[in-house]
Formats: C-alpha cells, structure tokens, sequence
C-alpha cells in the first residue's frame, strides 16, 4: 500500500517536473501551492517505505488532504464559469489557464487531485490499519 502512494507521489513529482522544464509550461500560482504539498509527499513515503513506518500516514494524510482541496478549487476555476469569473489574479500565468486539455476535462490540476486523491485514500487506509494493530 505504501509503495503505491509512494509511486503516485513520484509520478506526480515527475510529471509537474516534466511539464515545467521540458515542456516549458510556467506554473501558475496555486500550482506552485499544489507543487509544495506534493514534493515532500514523495520523500515522506519514500522515507516512510523503507522504514516501514506507516506512522508517516498522518503526514500524508494532512498533505493530500490539503491538496485534493486544492487542485479541487483550481479545476473549478478552470472548468467552471462562476468559479473563474470570480477568480483573484494569480500573478503572471493565469491559473484559469489550460495548458493541457486531454479529453476535453483532463487538466495538470484534474491529474493532481487524482494524485493528492489516491494518496490521502492510501494514508486513511494506512492509518485505520495501524489504529487496528495497536488495539
């Protein structure tokens, strides 16, 4: 279960890494937000995985929480009308911005509340096991 979130932390790493200094795509602002709750997901889980401490699931858990309500609100200022009409600024890259658009809803946001999703699942899972093992 661990090695799981811990791929899906990497992938996701890899992925905005991929976009912003291969494909030269300029993170907007709460994509950078989205970025530093990610980043140390990876680590985390990586620590957490060869240590097999699953304690590190309250960690992640906080994390990907914050993110899935994150990219949550991002994807709508993208997606939706109400949401992106009343949207601040976000500085020089609009984050109503698209610079992907697979399938006509699958944005760099929509991938990373997928990834923050499996995450917090995989640390809601974990810590209900380890509640279970110290009774």
């Amino acid at each position: 279960m661990i090695f799981f979130a811990w791929a899906v932390a990497v992938i996701a790493t890899l992925g905005s890494l991929y976009f912003s200094e291969i494909k030269q795509y300029e993170p907007c602002e709460l994509c950078w937000y989205q970025r530093i709750l990610m980043y140390p997901q990876a680590i985390l889980l990586g620590i957490a995985l060869v240590k097999k401490d699953y304690k590190a699931a309250i960690y992640t858990s906080v994390l990907s929480g914050m993110g899935v309500l994150l990219s949550f609100y991002h994807y709508l200022i993208q997606k939706v009308d109400f949401f992106s009409a009343y949207s601040p600024a976000c500085g020089r890259v609009p984050c109503t911005g698209e610079y992907i658009n697979w399938a006509g809803f699958v944005t760099i946001p929509f991938l990373a509340f997928i990834a923050f999703t499996l995450i917090f699942s995989v640390s809601l899972i974990l810590l209900k096991q380890s509640k279970g093992d110290a009774q």
